[in-house]
């Protein structure tokens, strides 16, 4: 089963629905032009790795997808020089990291997109997700964010070897 992002259009569309969706501040980006902190959403088809819920904000999900509940002190690697660059990590954490645990419920719901993860070149951008958007539809930092509702019930369906394929 694949995804599919319409960047122009504004949505995402899937299990017979087409619902809103917000991408990066920056627009979209080809894959290979994408850089760390450019706030680009790349293009391209994205295997949907995993799940990550917070625990306080929803009941166990019954995806197939492999899953497990963020931890208050869960980040991801956004540094560069980090030998665990686009990878989760543990915070304190000695280089940078973004936060996962945050109080603006975009990231209840984080499914993991496989954008240079296999394996990770240092740079060509970190942490692209598919998760809960902002009441106002505000733009992303580089991921993709549909409403939690919506969310919720794709996760139930996802299984291992789905994908996204963000277009243009």
């Amino acid at each position: 089963m694949s995804l599919y992002a319409s960047v122009g259009a504004g949505t995402v569309s899937a299990f017979g629905q087409s619902v809103p969706a917000a991408f990066g501040r920056s627009g979209a980006i080809a894959a290979d032009a994408k850089r760390e902190g450019d706030g680009a959403t790349p293009l391209g088809h994205w295997s949907i790795r995993a799940a990550l819920l917070r625990p306080d904000r929803m009941a166990p999900p019954k995806t197939a997808l492999p899953w497990r509940w963020l931890r208050a002190d869960d980040g991801w690697s956004d540094d560069s020089a980090d030998p665990a660059y686009n990878y989760p990590v543990r915070h304190p954490h000695r280089f940078s990291a973004e936060r996962l645990w945050r109080d603006d419920h975009a990231y209840d719901m984080v499914v993991i997109l496989g954008h240079n993860d296999a394996p990770p070149v240092p740079g060509l951008g970190s942490a692209i997700f598919l998760h809960c958007s902002q009441p106002d539809r505000r733009p992303t930092e580089g991921c993709v964010a549909i409403d939690r509702a919506t969310l919720a019930a794709w996760l139930d369906r996802l299984s291992p070897g789905d994908a996204i394929d963000i277009m243009a």
